[in-house]
């Protein structure tokens, strides 16, 4: 029971990596506050997950949202001890020159400025209190440009800059703050890349370890930049990729 007695927001956790990381994080004893825009999906992933599931229609690219989960969360379990910063989308596929601003903003909105003000606004808690993990889901397009995927690769690429900057700050008051670059895993997201049997080989042949990536296995990562088992760990990005980023394959 690794988080026995912690609790927890984890965003974007209706489906593939956030409902894993909520699993898992429940699994070790943690009560989990899973948000996503959809209540009638949650509520389904809540009563599956059980009793220390909570399920909350939270829109992340809307501060008001944002704001209510935060107030909601406090008012009802009255600290947050645990972010996991995992809503994000990728609607803005194609080349870079056209790309116009209405899809860079909704971008920035939602995969970058939605972690701005969840931290900003339950980090001030964690740092009164002298404990607090906040672990941002970036991706390895964050570190190496992704094709036809500027505003994907700029929003990913800001927040592995975002965490270190909190990293450095939050640090001598006792939070950590960590980010997972996951390479390609089987989620709703990234079905485009892995649907397709030419395109799926074509990405795990690059691989030194030759499976397609689950959402369980970001999940072990979260739950150990979340417990004592990376209490001397800030930061960090943890790529996470079967080895694709690996220049000599």
């Amino acid at each position: 029971m690794q988080l026995d007695g912690k609790i927890a927001i984890v965003t974007g956790a209706s489906r593939g990596i956030g409902r894993a990381i909520a699993e898992a994080f429940i699994r070790e004893g943690a009560t989990v506050v899973i948000c996503g825009r959809k209540q009638d999906s949650l509520g389904q992933v809540a009563l599956e997950l059980g009793p220390r599931c909570k399920a909350v229609a939270c829109h992340v690219g809307r501060a008001d949202d944002i704001r209510s989960l935060v107030a909601g969360t406090m008012a009802e379990f009255g600290r947050i001890d645990i972010l996991v910063n995992n809503a994000g989308t990728n609607v803005a596929q194609g080349p870079c020159l056209d790309m116009d601003e209405g899809a860079f903003d909704k971008m920035v909105d939602v995969n970058l400025k939605s972690a701005f003000r969840l931290i900003n606004a339950i980090a001030p808690g964690m740092c009164e209190r002298g404990w607090g993990s906040i672990i941002n889901i970036a991706s390895i397009s964050g570190i190496r440009p992704q094709h036809h995927g500027l505003l994907y690769s700029m929003t990913k690429a800001a927040l592995i800059m975002m965490t270190q900057s909190y990293a450095v700050e939050l640090g001598p008051m006792g939070v950590r703050v960590n980010a997972i670059a996951p390479g390609l895993i089987q989620t709703k997201l990234s079905e485009y890349y892995w649907k397709d049997d030419s395109r799926r080989e074509s990405q795990v042949n690059r691989q030194p370890v030759r499976h397609l990536g689950q959402p369980s296995e970001i999940a072990e990562a979260a739950l150990l930049l979340a417990g004592a088992g990376g209490s001397y760990m800030t930061g960090q990005t943890l790529v996470i990729d079967g080895g694709f980023l690996l220049s000599s394959i």
